[in-house]
């Protein structure tokens, strides 16, 4: 049993602050430990529920987040840079599960902590097919397109509701019920520590109950950038990239991945 974990910082427990996922903060300094005890945790989890292989990829900013000396040396770890296009370094068609640690809800979510959709600084809007998703939609489908299903989303109560809004029955650990952006009323980080362990070890164990999220062809890709100056700099040419307004930009093609990149790294 093959498992995929991709782990972000905003959803972790006891993180609520833009100091705490910035570099070079005090605060960060503390935050980085809380996010690998969280993801050692979900690490431990899928091993108790019959993983056979974990990789485990850092995505939070740089992706250089995780104390090296901390990692669960059970596990594998993609970190730092990664080419354009290689949204699960690692993974393939022998994976069997993608499990989402430490996420956060989508851009415009009322009252969730630090939501956005891929960058706070310049995208204020995603929709695929129509419908407006968040990083976790994103992964989903990147995921579905491999055949490989969700079974875990962790991170706030706005998250996983809309995890669950998504993807049906999928497995979630709350570690914190979002007050506003910048605010929650949190568990201690052991108590998160252990609701994302036992969350994981359930995920992995009922594997096969889940079901990829695909995406049916045509794919059509809307975002809408919090400014003109951004679409200024995107070459759309009519048809795959089509510019709808002054900060909207529609992606189309027949091909899933192709059509996300495009909108992801141009």
């Amino acid at each position: 049993m093959q498992v995929y974990i991709m782990a972000d910082m905003e959803g972790i427990g006891g993180i609520v602050l833009r100091e705490q996922v910035t570099k070079g903060t005090p605060e960060y300094a503390e935050a980085r430990e809380l996010f690998i005890a969280e993801v050692n945790a979900a690490v431990a989890g899928a091993f108790e529920g019959g993983a056979t292989r974990v990789i485990v990829r850092d995505a939070h900013g740089s992706g250089w987040n995780f104390p090296p000396e901390k990692m669960d040396p059970r596990a594998e770890w993609v970190q730092g840079s990664v080419p354009a296009g290689q949204r699960f370094p690692g993974m393939g068609e022998e994976t069997d599960l993608l499990l989402l640690v430490g996420y956060h809800a989508m851009a415009g979510t009322a009252g969730a902590v630090r939501d956005h959709t891929m960058s706070s600084l310049t995208w204020q809007r995603f929709e695929l097919n129509g419908r407006e998703m968040g990083e976790v939609g994103i992964d989903a489908a990147f995921a579905g397109y491999l055949g490989v299903p969700v079974g875990l989303v962790t991170g706030d109560d706005k998250v996983c509701r809309e995890a669950r809004e998504l993807l049906g029955d999928v497995e979630t650990a709350q570690v914190k019920e979002a007050l506003g952006r910048h605010g929650a009323l949190m568990l201690a980080p052991a108590a998160s520590r252990k609701l994302v362990r036992e969350a994981a070890a359930r995920a992995v164990a009922r594997a096969h109950s889940f079901t990829p999220f695909v995406v049916e062809p045509p794919v059509v890709v809307r975002i809408r950038y919090t400014g003109t100056e951004i679409v200024d700099a995107i070459r759309t040419d009519g048809r795959q990239k089509i510019r709808l307004d002054g900060q909207t930009v529609e992606y189309r093609g027949d091909d899933l991945w192709e059509v996300l990149s495009m909108a992801l790294w141009g």
